[in-house]
């Protein structure tokens, strides 16, 4: 008998090549990662499958039946003799498939003719493409019924009434992994139970054995769907375990409770020109709450563009430095910065002058820290950081170098927080003398942003209303593939828009050439399906488009420049003066993606708009309908239609609630390795889970998991499943867990 932890050679026969590519192209080592490596779906043996709706590249799995087979002779072009090809045609419940298998000899021709005989039925794999009028699968795979084990890609007769369709690797095949796990289940010396049994019959779980058989040797989708609901629960319940002690463990730890006792948040409020909307109310008492526990807050603020969480985090900030404490609000740009710094420092007016001549009794002060500062521009605010003599800083990553010190950092606010990694937050926080409450904040949440939040890692809030006087903004893809000349009508409208006094963004991917905004996220290479994307050149680039535009469709108007590439004083200048109504159209890259606010700019037009992700094509599309006036935004494309790219776009232009397209870009993109430090991707560190089709399943997890951490914190009465949470704790795929 064997173990899970035995070898795959114990249960995959003599082919070492093949086994070899299992190890290597599917990364299964023991005969446990081999059963847990489940179907991705199955294929009913018992009649042939429907099929319709088929397109060229399209992978199928379908079972056929062979209608007709020949044996064709044709003049071979490099050598010159006659070869073979046997030519067949398999009848589905749906369109006949042509397949075309290719012989050196008449021998072996004859021989794919007799297994290939009219009447046999099998599973065929291939790509579909398309012959005169024909569907073919082109490089197809069978399995064959009716033949010999021993006969390469044959099986028995007794075929299951489900065949599972794995994922595979070249050069290994559905029935390969199918055969090996057949034969571990039959020899396997005993299947370790992780959930305890009052668990199971909470939540109607099937058994560990029984859950293995009926996932990969089901008589019917009923038992599928136990058996995967039995894993997904499985796997949600390590998962919340981990995250549950990580929480306990946080609270542990203890932090300085934040209760006020100086004036400066009240002299703030008393000072506000306008009304607190509720959702702001609400979450500022949410906030406030975990500000005056003794353990760390550990906040996700998710608000619309505009929706005014600024404001929420600058009214936490101040309660924290009424409390003696200092707080920082970590910004992904040097542009941000300088926005939230000026921003902030104007809504305090002369509360954010402490120290100063004019500053009031409850001012303190507010510094900027920037990665352009000169070590001389540094001294002075470090120095009032170090001593507490200034309460909030505004940084980029500067505020992470190791000379930059606190009095008592009570509180971090990271903006943006998708584009920090986690590293980069815990350099901030490991600054605190104790753990300092964590307040992240987005407009758009990102997949991992998503997925840490179902799995409960942050409490979170929501601002869903937005302020009085912000405008709809009016958004439509320019599909160029389909009408080239519709960019001339693009221009037009911006000149319309400046000649009624407003202003315009223009926002291209690349700076010049084949150069990309510095510091920006790699968007270009790859579209979400895998598939190179334009080349570079062909990109729209801010320094040509403004050139060209200044010379063609807008000239006359007045033109500037902003991107990454450009000196600090310089990028300030620019803001300074659009913001001022000096300049007409800015040409930008995505450094205007957050921060930047222009009320009488009504116009965005987003060059290559394909390349960009959900989440930046919403924030950039926020720059403009922040005065009261109605927003325009193009999203300019050459993707086809019917590409993801261009459904990415159509979801984009469809809607305007953030929330929504978060689900978008987690539906294109899956949750990424949401235990890991990727933001999103094609792989995941989920086995059985998704994130948004198993929203209930985590949440019964979630629950469970603190009824078993209530009884038992150290899991002591389930040593297995204590085992497989302190595994996933150690791998390499929780490190953010210690960090964030």
């Amino acid at each position: 008998m064997i173990g899970l932890d035995s070898p795959i050679a114990t249960v995959f026969g003599d082919n070492v090549k093949k086994r070899k590519k299992v190890v290597e192209g599917l990364g299964l080592e023991t005969v446990g990662d081999l059963l847990r490596h489940l179907p991705r779906r199955y294929v009913k043996t018992e009649e042939l499958t429907t099929v319709d709706g088929l397109e060229v590249g399209q992978q199928i799995t379908v079972v056929g039946q062979v209608v007709k087979s020949e044996v064709n002779t044709y003049r071979d072009r490099r050598s010159g003799q006659t070869a073979y090809r046997v030519d067949i045609v398999v009848s589905t419940d749906g369109p006949s498939l042509r397949m075309s298998f290719f012989a050196k000899g008449n021998n072996v021709a004859l021989w794919h003719h007799r297994r290939l005989a009219v009447g046999r039925r099998g599973i065929f794999v291939g790509t579909v493409s398309e012959f005169r009028n024909s569907w073919q699968l082109t490089n197809p795979q069978m399995t064959l019924f009716g033949e010999d084990e021993d006969e390469d890609g044959a099986v028995p007769d007794e075929m299951p009434p489900l065949f599972p369709v794995y994922p595979l690797t070249q050069g290994v095949e559905s029935w390969d992994l199918m055969r090996a796990i057949s034969f571990a289940r039959t020899v396997l010396d005993d299947v370790p139970e992780l959930l305890p049994l009052e668990v199971r019959e909470r939540y109607d779980l099937v058994e560990a054995r029984t859950a293995l058989n009926w996932v990969h040797a089901p008589d019917d989708y009923g038992q599928v769907g136990a058996a995967q609901k039995r894993f997904r629960f499985e796997e949600a319940l390590v998962t919340q375990l981990v995250l549950g002690r990580r929480r306990r463990a946080l609270r542990a730890q203890g932090a300085r409770a934040r209760t006020g006792g100086g004036g400066l948040l009240a002299a703030f409020d008393a000072r506000l020109p306008f009304e607190l909307t509720a959702g702001q109310v609400a979450v500022g008492a949410e906030i406030e709450a975990d500000l005056a526990e003794p353990h760390p807050m550990n906040r996700l603020l998710q608000g619309e563009v505009g929706s005014g969480k600024t404001l929420v985090a600058l009214r936490a900030m101040l309660r924290v430095v009424d409390s003696g404490g200092q707080a920082a609000l970590l910004a992904p740009t040097e542009v941000l910065a300088q926005q939230h710094h000026r921003s902030i420092s104007a809504m305090l007016g002369d509360l954010a002058a402490g120290g100063m001549l004019g500053g009031a009794a409850e001012a303190t002060a507010v510094e900027l820290l920037t990665g352009s500062m000169t070590k001389t521009q540094r001294t002075a605010p470090m120095s009032r950081l170090a001593s507490g003599e200034a309460g909030i800083v505004i940084g980029t990553h500067a505020l992470l170098e190791d000379t930059v010190q606190f009095a008592d950092l009570g509180m971090v606010v990271v903006d943006e927080q998708h584009r920090f990694g986690v590293e980069q937050r815990a350099a901030l926080t490991d600054k605190a003398g104790s753990p300092p409450h964590v307040l992240v904040m987005t407009a758009t949440p990102i997949p991992r942003t998503v997925a840490m939040t179902v799995f409960g890692d942050l409490e979170t809030s929501v601002l869903s209303e937005l302020p009085a006087g912000r405008a709809p903004i009016q958004s439509t893809v320019v599909p160029l593939a389909d009408h080239p000349s519709w960019v001339n009508r693009v221009w037009e409208r911006v000149r319309e828009e400046v000649a009624k006094g407003h202003q315009a963004y223009v926002v291209c991917p690349r700076i010049s050439g084949d150069v990309q905004e510095a510091g920006e996220r790699d968007q270009l290479d790859l579209d979400l399906d895998g598939r190179a994307k334009a080349a570079p050149s062909a990109l729209a680039a801010v320094e040509e488009m403004a050139s060209d535009l200044a010379d063609g469709a807008l000239h006359g108007l007045r033109i500037a420049v902003l991107h990454g590439r450009l000196a600090p004083d310089v990028k300030d200048q620019t803001m300074r003066a659009f913001a001022a109504g000096e300049i007409d159209v800015l040409v930008s890259t995505t450094v205007i993606e957050v921060g930047v606010d222009v009320a009488n700019a009504t116009a965005m037009v987003l060059l290559d708009a394909d390349r960009f992700g959900v989440s930046q094509l919403h924030q950039l599309r926020g720059r403009v309908g922040r005065g009261g006036l109605p927003g325009l935004c193009l999203l300019v494309s050459r993707a086809d239609a019917g590409t993801p790219a261009r459904e990415r776009l159509d979801a984009v232009a469809a809607t305007t609630d953030g929330f929504e397209l978060s689900r978008v870009d987690l539906e294109q993109r899956r949750e990424g390795d949401v235990l890991g430090a990727n933001q999103s991707g094609f792989r995941s560190s989920l086995q059985s889970l998704r994130v948004l089709r198993d929203e209930k399943t985590i949440v019964k997890a979630r629950e469970a998991a603190g009824a078993l951490l209530d009884t038992d914190p150290d899991l002591l009465g389930w040593p297995l499943l204590a085992a497989e949470v302190a595994r996933l704790e150690a791998s390499a795929r929780s490190e953010f867990l210690d960090k964030s």
